[in-house]
């Protein structure tokens, strides 16, 4: 009884590893002759397809875009996430029709049969980095419990397991009439040669390079398709607009690293800086704080405490201003539209503040000269008027002196003296450096220092304005 119970079970036991030793073997011969369905028993894919004598293979090129972000000016490169696609035909392939489904004339092959097939080499000439995959999967799986130490290492196993796997984001097709169509997700980061002459409406115009690596043109020859570069309709920027249609172009270039012509294909993005969010961050509050130093003029000399407050609260503001402006922008060593703007308003400001300045010091010259007129003696001048004094007595400041005085042409109501005979000296409020006057026509008293201040009030808006006009249509035409 023993006995059948345990033959009975050597049996099953046996049954069941032949069945799975089996099912193995069927699944490895499946795997293993998948590719010898359609390549030869002669082919070897180190050599490119056969074509007439002279010619190269013609592969076409495609790219889908689905994303374009990271666009840093520090480092002068963007990120770019799409869909390649290559087109070549493969004239030694032989395609049975038992491998096609009824009513289609292609068919999608496992990614592990195009490392059986002859491929042709394209990269990214200027790119910083590239890979196939989602960029996006090795970083969701560590986003938390970072300081559990079980958990972190779940996830870090769990990352190298995915990041491994990036082959399947390929696909292989093939068609009826022997073409091969290879597909895959890509991302990379592009280096792109930016100019900030005309920051903040630059326009950065940054090209794709995609050329062969290892094949020259007379062997591979690569060429846009008919879709060309295609954008993703939902692809929005937050800093730029993205010019349309995208500048394509098909050359050869000379690589004397590799001493030889190797067909380039070129795709050009053209990044529009929007200048709305600079209008509101930058030129309107810069405006404004200029227009408020204006106010100035309008306060007093006795004001100085306030006055002097609002001029350097003015110039601080805008030097903190265009501070924190500029680290968003690597430091070039030209100048930018901006760093003239950002003068412009400053030398308006600090012209301001010199303003003050001299008025305050002419204020200083116009009160030591009111306190040092000299008071002198009342004296009847009959006998000067009739011309017939020689002499006359002057005090100033005390001091007496004599000196001749002779009569000289004057306008009415006014005695001019002279001594010695030398030449008429012009009185003291009519001189060019004098800091007040009386007018003519209405005898009143002009200080100065008052007169700037109401000249500045109009000058200095105008002088503005005027450099406004001036900046953004020379800015407007250099950017378009």
């Amino acid at each position: 009884m023993l006995d059948r119970y345990m033959n009975f079970f050597f049996s099953f036991g046996f049954g069941v590893i032949l069945m799975w030793l089996t099912e193995s073997s069927e699944a490895h011969v499946n795997y293993t002759a998948k590719p010898r369905v359609v390549l030869p028993p002669n082919y070897v894919k180190e050599i490119r397809p056969p074509s007439k004598k002279g010619s190269p293979v013609i592969v076409d090129f495609s790219i889908f875009v689905v994303d374009i972000n990271s666009i840093n000016v520090e480092d002068m490169d963007f990120r770019v996430d799409m869909f390649i696609h290559q087109r070549w035909l493969e004239s030694r392939l032989e395609i049975s029709d038992d491998i096609f489904e009824e009513g289609d004339d292609y068919v999608t092959l496992l990614p592990e049969f195009f490392d059986n097939l002859w491929q042709p080499d394209p990269y990214f000439l200027n790119s910083k980095i590239a890979g196939l995959g989602s960029p996006y999967i090795e970083q969701t799986s560590l986003i938390r419990h970072k300081t559990e130490k079980e958990k972190k290492n779940f996830h870090l196993k769990k990352t190298l397991k995915i990041a491994t796997l990036t082959h399947k984001f390929t696909s292989v097709t093939l068609y009826k009439n022997k073409t091969v169509r290879y597909a895959a997700r890509m991302h990379a980061i592009i280096a792109c040669q930016m100019e900030f002459q005309l920051y903040p409406m630059d326009i950065q115009v940054c090209p794709i390079y995609i050329e062969s690596f290892s094949s020259n043109n007379q062997k591979v020859k690569l060429r846009w398709s008919d879709s060309g570069v295609t954008l993703n309709p939902e692809l929005k920027l937050l800093q730029y607009n993205l010019g349309q249609p995208l500048e394509l172009e098909e050359s050869d270039g000379y690589m004397p690293e590799k001493v030889g012509n190797f067909s380039r294909l070129t795709v050009y993005f053209r990044f529009e800086r929007q200048i709305g969010h600079h209008l509101i961050q930058t030129f309107a509050p810069s405006s404004l704080v200029v227009m408020l130093s204006w106010f100035s003029f309008w306060l007093g000399l006795d004001a100085i405490p306030g006055r002097v407050t609002l001029l350097v609260t003015c110039m601080l503001t805008l030097v903190t201003m265009f501070t924190g402006l500029r680290a968003d922008i690597p430091p070039v060593a030209y100048v930018k539209a901006l760093d003239l703007w950002m003068a412009g308003c400053m030398v308006s400001v600090f012209a301001a503040l010199a303003e003050f300045v001299v008025v305050k010091v002419l204020d200083v010259q116009y009160q030591y000269q009111v306190n040092k007129v000299p008071k002198t003696l009342p004296m009847r001048l009959s006998n000067m008027e009739k011309g017939q004094c020689a002499t006359v007595a002057s005090w100033e400041g005390g001091a007496v002196r004599s000196r001749k005085a002779t009569q000289t042409p004057t306008t009415p109501g006014q005695t001019s003296l002279q001594g010695n005979g030398g030449p008429p000296k012009p009185a003291r409020r009519q001189s060019l450096l004098s800091v007040a006057w009386t007018d003519d026509t209405t005898g009143v008293e002009k200080i100065m220092w008052r007169e700037i201040d109401k000249v500045s009030r109009a000058v200095f808006p105008i002088l503005f304005f005027v450099f406004v006009l001036l900046y953004w249509p020379i800015l407007l035409m250099k950017s378009s």
